[in-house]
Order: C-alpha cells, then sequence, then structure tokens
C-alpha cells in the first residue's frame, strides 16, 4: 500500500550552484546568490506543504578546501540572507537551527547564527534546520566520544548504549530522522551527509540544478515519496 502521508523531515543536498553559473557565463558566485532564492522558495513552500523540519546542507566540512574567495562570499551571503529574513521566520512561525561546528565560523556570522536561533527559538512552525562546517563521520565519531566519555565517568552502562540512546549525542537528538532526501544536479551520492539519520530514508534525485529547484519540483518530489510503499526492511 501507498504510504499517503506527506513526509515530516526532508533533507535537501543542494547541488548545481557551480554549474548553473559556469552554464550561463557567470561567475561562481552568482550561482551561489541564485542558490539563496531556490532555498528561499523552498522554505515558503515546506512551510505551506506541512512539512515539519527541512535540513539544507549549507556548507560541509569539505567545502573549505574551496577558494578562500569564494568562502568568504559564501558565508556573506549566509549572513545577510539571516540579516534580512530573520523578521520574516518568525512572522511565518519558523524556526532556524543549524547543526554542525559553527565555532569555526567568523565571529560576525557565528553571533548573527545564535541571534537567529534565539529570536525564533519559541517558534511552532517550520523547522528550517541548515547544516554549517558539517560531516556526517565527524559527527558520527563526536557522537561515539560523547558516549564513551559517559561510560568511562559511569553516567552509562555499555549495555545501554542501544540506537536510540546513541542518537541523543547527534546534532539532530530532537528532531525526527528524514522520511525523504532530495539530491539536485543527477548526482548519484549522498556526500557525507546525515548517514546515521538516512538510514531508512527515501532519496529522489533531480537533474535539475539547485537554483532552478522551485516550489513546483518540492511538490512533485513529496508526490512521488506519497507514491511509494515504505518496508523499514520489512
Amino acid at each position: 500500500m501507498a504510504d499517503f502521508n506527506i513526509p515530516k523531515h526532508i533533507a535537501i543536498i543542494m547541488d548545481g550552484n557551480g554549474r548553473w553559473a559556469k552554464k550561463r557565463g557567470l561567475p561562481k558566485i552568482a550561482g551561489h546568490s541564485a542558490g539563496v532564492e531556490a532555498a528561499r522558495n523552498v522554505v515558503e513552500a515546506a512551510a505551506d506543504i506541512g512539512i515539519k523540519v527541512l535540513t539544507l546542507y549549507t556548507f560541509s566540512t569539505e567545502n573549505w578546501k574551496r577558494p578562500k574567495a569564494e568562502v568568504d562570499a559564501l558565508f556573506r551571503l549566509l549572513e545577510n540572507y539571516l540579516d534580512k529574513e530573520t523578521d520574516k521566520l518568525n512572522k511565518n512561525n519558523i524556526r532556524f537551527r543549524a547543526i554542525g561546528d559553527i565555532d569555526a565560523f567568523p565571529p560576525s556570522l557565528k553571533d548573527r547564527l545564535r541571534r537567529t536561533m534565539e529570536s525564533t527559538a519559541a517558534n511552532t512552525g517550520l523547522v528550517l534546520n541548515l547544516a554549517l562546517n558539517y560531516g556526517s563521520r565527524g559527527e558520527i565519531l563526536m557522537a561515539a566520544r560523547k558516549a564513551a566519555a559517559d561510560i568511562c565517568s559511569g553516567k552509562l552502562k555499555a549495555g545501554d548504549l542501544d540506537e536510540k540512546r546513541f542518537s541523543g549525542y547527534l546534532y539532530t537528538w530532537d528532531l525526527p530522522d528524514p522520511d525523504l532526501v532530495i539530491r539536485t544536479s543527477g548526482e548519484m551520492r549522498v556526500s557525507n551527509f546525515l548517514l546515521w539519520q538516512i538510514s531508512y530514508a527515501e532519496i529522489y534525485v533531480t537533474d535539475k540544478l539547485w537554483p532552478d529547484f522551485d516550489k513546483a519540483d518540492l511538490a512533485n518530489a513529496v508526490s512521488e515519496y506519497r507514491s511509494r510503499e515504505r518496508r523499514f526492511g520489512g
């Protein structure tokens, strides 16, 4: 039987900004700017559909390998987005979250991220969750170290460490696992994204580059999800 419920949690690997810009003879930062606009539209669409959590893979731990000028431009785009959108997030009852090691970011960006999280903390609608300086292998190692420390201190018995308790050490400890993972640009990989959390997620890949992904595309992905039978290994 098909599952006609909408996904509670959608996670998106937003890929293709650079290729979008290259196809148009534009600098890569123009693709990132267009990607921000696409993200804004998808956030609105997710809230309208009734999605509970939207996680966007915004800046991975591997993205530090990009040219410094590009990284700095990405940080400015993110800070500008938060400056412009925080009031709108509150107006639309959207709660802003970030997962990852944001302490590595420039002070002004860290401050802006924390202020936006604090400003929207009481909102009860869509949770907009940005993965920033995030890598899933690093997250799992962090969780394993925390669990090991609790075992060594006697706070936790080794035999009591099960999947549910281990999940409590992850960045997403208070969020449901993703039901649907969307990847744009046609790439067939998960790129170190939420490896623990997406164990039973449905995967939807589109050839569209991220800046071209719009509200209709999100609706199509959700429709495809609803047509699938989820067995969870059964």
